[in-house]
């Protein structure tokens, strides 16, 4: 076997594997936020009211944890097709199409979308779960919010702790908007992928 196959090989199993490892931690991450979400209300109903000032914390980092995943399993799929793409040509055929149904059947690479879920064309499954998820996590982060205010009673500390999670959230959405949903990071991939493997098929 040419060399440049063998390693091009090796390196689309390896992308391969990633993938599965991070659609897996995707939604292990997205159970483990939802378990200690509510364990954090169950603490704060039966023990000590002010515990829900958690709430709001562990769903924004459930969310920026899981949009990391995300953002992993996008780059591996960048790799991958870029293999894909340059493998096929060298052996005149299209057998290798595992990325154009991951693009059709997941979320689309190169394309606007909330870290997976597409915002040019029809949802797919995945983008609906992601949907789904997002809106549990957002009404858990508004829901501690509120709930702390209440439990502080509007005072001065609850001035503070919405400021301060106000200010790093809109941070993080800010640099989230700007890598997904602007394309900052797929653009980075491109530019590392295509002086190599050329632009995809």
């Amino acid at each position: 076997m040419d060399h440049d196959i063998r390693l091009a090989t090796e390196q689309l199993a390896r992308m391969r594997a990633m993938t599965g490892y991070y659609h897996r931690r995707f939604f292990a991450d997205t159970r483990f936020t939802l378990v200690v979400g509510l364990g954090v209300v169950v603490v704060a109903a039966v023990v000590e009211p002010g515990f829900v000032a958690v709430l709001a914390p562990v769903a924004l980092l459930g969310a920026a944890q899981t949009a990391f995943d995300a953002s992993y399993l996008t780059f591996a799929r960048h790799y991958a097709r870029a293999l894909e793409g340059w493998l096929n040509r060298r052996a005149g055929t299209d057998v290798l199409v595992a990325a154009g149904l991951e693009d059709t059947y997941l979320y689309p690479l190169d394309r606007p979308k909330l870290v997976a879920i597409a915002l040019d064309r029809a949802p797919t499954w995945f983008g609906v779960m992601t949907a789904l998820y997002t809106l549990a996590g957002v009404a858990a982060y508004a829901f501690g919010m509120w709930a702390t205010w209440e439990a502080l009673g509007g005072g001065r500390s609850a001035r503070l702790y919405v400021a301060v999670l106000g200010v790093v959230t809109a941070l993080v959405l800010v640099v989230g908007l700007w890598w997904f949903v602007g394309g900052a990071g797929e653009r980075r991939l491109r530019a590392v992928l295509d002086p190599v493997f050329g632009p995809p098929d």
